[in-house]
């Protein structure tokens, strides 16, 4: 049995959540309301203030997606009551980042400036011009657009130049040694 699939997930008085018969879970709480559709060989129980992941059978299949749709449930529940967020940090001379609207504007060293359209889900902030904050109640959402925004420009392992995640160590490299 898997043990992340048989812990249960325990749902907050604040949060409502509800399986549809076409097998989409609902989640409504203070920040919001998610919805997913769940498949495959996995039931998922509603009781009163908790939320269970049965499986069919013992299969690879199943097993593989009882603990993966426990871990999706339980980022659901935590998304509309606490919320998630990723911190970026921008490193090198001249890189910085502003909100522009409901863009986000990124100078890092190309010949002209890059703009990100950010979704409606989410709320970004740039508090100083090399630190952007990525806020919503969709984990998926939150990671997927910090993963853009790096992919920009990736940390580059000489001078550490480059677009990181917060707390992110960046391997460095000696350079070329000139020498006789």
């Amino acid at each position: 049995m898997s043990r992340i699939g048989k812990m249960p997930i325990a749902v907050p008085a604040n949060v409502s959540a509800s399986l549809s018969e076409d097998l989409i879970l609902s989640v409504k709480g203070p920040k919001g309301e998610l919805n997913k559709k769940f498949s495959g060989p996995v039931k998922i129980n509603i009781t009163n203030n908790e939320i269970t992941i049965e499986r069919d059978s013992d299969e690879k299949r199943s097993r593989a997606f009882h603990g993966l749709t426990r871990a999706l449930v339980q980022n659901m529940v935590l998304g509309v009551t606490t919320g998630f967020q990723k911190k970026l940090e921008i490193v090198g001379v001249g890189y910085k980042a502003e909100v522009k609207g409901t863009k986000l504007q990124l100078t890092i060293g190309y010949s002209h400036p890059i703009l990100v359209s950010v979704p409606q889900t989410l709320k970004i902030t740039a508090p100083t011009p090399t630190e952007i904050i990525i806020e919503g109640i969709d984990k998926e959402m939150v990671g997927l657009v910090a993963a853009k925004i790096r992919s920009f420009r990736k940390p580059e392992p000489y001078k550490g130049k480059g677009i990181r995640y917060s707390g992110e160590h960046v391997r460095r490299k000696a350079g070329k040694t000139a020498g006789k």
